[in-house]
């Protein structure tokens, strides 16, 4: 892309060259406070932002703003897979291990925030035709990491052309 117009490899416009409106967009959404685990947002992340409509091809980055929750995408038929997912991190990052020194705000604390750090805190997902372009079986999930987290904050940043 250069210029607005969309460009060959060799920087020459195709002989079928448009002009493409770009267009940034960005927005705080919030997700409803959920349970401990991992949770199913995909749709409620597009309700939220219904400007993805608009863009024919772009991306879309989903930052939460948060040290004990996290975002990741995965399956999104079989709840088992979120269940597994949940009682595998439990294992790998235990409460009440004796080396956690940030203890104060209870025993869910420490291994939340490391929980948080090996998941990741965005996803970029492309758009094509005003859609999440995920495949069949992906959704987007909130990794909430505490036992009571509350209302999550995220950052969707949009970039693409319009329609």
């Amino acid at each position: 892309m250069f210029g607005g117009w969309i460009t060959s490899s060799t920087g020459g416009p195709f002989p079928e060259a448009v002009r493409t409106q770009m267009q940034w967009i960005q927005k705080q959404i919030t997700l409803t406070s959920r349970p401990r685990g991992f949770h199913l947002v995909t749709d409620e992340i597009m309700n939220q932002v219904p400007e993805l409509a608009g863009i024919e091809v772009g991306i879309a980055h989903v930052f939460i703003c948060h040290t004990s929750a996290s975002l990741t995408i995965n399956e999104n038929a079989a709840p088992d897979v979120r269940g597994d997912f949940e009682r595998h991190m439990n294992l790998l990052v235990p409460e009440n291990h004796p080396h956690y020194r940030h203890d104060e705000e209870g025993p869910d604390d420490m291994p939340a925030h490391i929980k948080a750090s090996m998941m990741g805190s965005s996803v970029s997902i492309p758009i094509t035709a005003g859609r999440l372009n995920l495949g069949i079986w992906q959704g987007i999930y909130l990794c909430e990491h505490r036992d009571r987290g509350g209302a999550r904050r995220l950052v969707v940043t949009i970039y693409g052309n319009t329609a």
